[in-house]
């Protein structure tokens, strides 16, 4: 008897859940109305908030840099110079510091971003110019609500300011060991506006800067690529142009050396012309060797100049522009299908959970505070 009863309860669990979920469906179908209003004032809401947002531009260039091989880092120069007769050495330079991994960590950077302060801009309407810091600071626009929510801010800035002992600096050229409010407010901009990835398969650097206006975009993008390219070229090469510095001052003081014993050697060779003393041909001879010894070290000198040379080129990174900057012709921000699409769907959740659920916790409520009306007073 008892297996039976468990049996018929069982069985009526699935038609209880279907008639509840018939009952559910029931509802929101009478209640379809007031989901279509709460649709149709959230479109509404929609297109405001998606033409309030002001247009973002982005632009993207695909660099392809060099691979950097330590262990065979000069190439065909070593060869050269044991042709010559002495090594130069840097056969196994080590790994590079500054290896595409660490590209967005350099384009963060605060100097990195400082150096892009003073770079002209212009819109693509040509209607003015100026550099990206005023830009950042003065030109950037932002939606209504934004200056609505920063109202209390201010008034609380204006308010300490009143109180506060601090006098504006009036500083030519930005220190980026100490930046200003102001200025590091322009540095997170920028950080937040210019993005760069690394594909870790090919080593494809993809850079990227979005921008309000699509020239200043495709502007700031082709400057950040040359910067960043500057940079590291000049990391790589920074020993190697030390290098040559040092062998261009010993191959200038070799060449002076070797001009001043070969002067020296001309002089005494006219002033004794047709004598025969053996003093003099001592004198002459050691003129002479003294030359061809300062000639010797001026031509090893030549050489090692010339290495130099070519070891700075031969550190100098190249990089392969596979897709270069060029002005969008379409915003990518905002999406106003995505935004209308997102607040009509969630308007619609929300009227369908009113629906089921919205009288249940109005009656709730009513009858707490009920409770509460009718509870007798001590």
């Amino acid at each position: 008897m008892m297996e039976e009863n468990r049996r018929q309860a069982d069985a009526a669990v699935p038609q209880q859940n279907e008639i509840d979920l018939l009952e559910l469906a029931r509802k929101i179908w009478s209640g379809r109305r007031l989901i279509l209003k709460w649709c149709a004032v959230a479109a509404v809401v929609g297109l405001v908030i998606g033409f309030s947002i002001p247009k973002e531009y982005t632009t993207s260039v695909l660099l392809a840099p060099e691979a950097s091989d330590g262990k065979n880092s000069l190439g065909g120069l070593g060869a050269l110079a044991n042709m010559a007769g002495f090594s130069i050495g840097g056969g196994n330079t080590g790994s590079d510091a500054v290896y595409p991994d660490l590209y967005p960590d350099v384009v963060a950077s605060v100097p990195f971003a400082v150096e892009l302060f003073d770079v002209r801009v212009s819109d693509h309407k040509g209607e003015w110019q100026t550099d990206v810091y005023d830009y950042l600071s003065e030109r950037i626009r932002a939606p209504w609500w934004s200056a609505v929510l920063a109202v209390p801010g201010k008034a609380v800035g204006g308010i300490l300011s009143l109180f506060s002992d601090d006098e504006a600096e009036d500083e030519q050229t930005v220190n980026p060991f100490r930046l200003t409010r102001e200025e590091m407010d322009v540095v997170e901009q920028l950080r937040s506006r210019i993005g760069v990835s690394v594909d870790k398969k090919n080593s494809v650097v993809t850079l990227s800067v979005m921008m309000q206006d699509p020239l200043v975009s495709a502007t700031l993008t082709d400057t950040v690529m040359r910067n960043l390219q500057n940079y590291v070229t000049e990391y790589r090469t920074n020993k190697a142009r030390r290098d040559l510095e040092f062998t261009q001052k010993l191959f200038d003081e070799a060449q002076r050396n070797y001009y001043e014993a070969q002067q020296r050697y001309a002089k005494y060779m006219d002033a004794n012309q047709n004598i025969v003393l053996r003093s003099v041909r001592t004198e002459q001879e050691r003129l002479q060797n003294e030359m061809n010894l300062t000639y010797n070290l001026y031509n090893q000198m030549a050489q090692q100049l010339q290495l130099a040379k070519a070891k700075v080129q031969e550190s100098t990174p190249v990089y392969a522009v596979v897709q270069p900057a060029s002005v969008p012709l379409s915003a990518s921000k905002p999406s106003k299908a995505m935004i209308l699409a997102g607040v009509v769907f969630l308007a619609g959740i929300a009227a369908v959970a009113w629906i089921l659920f919205g009288e249940s916790v109005v009656g709730f409520f009513k009858g707490t505070k009920k409770k509460e009306g009718n509870a007798p007073e001590r």
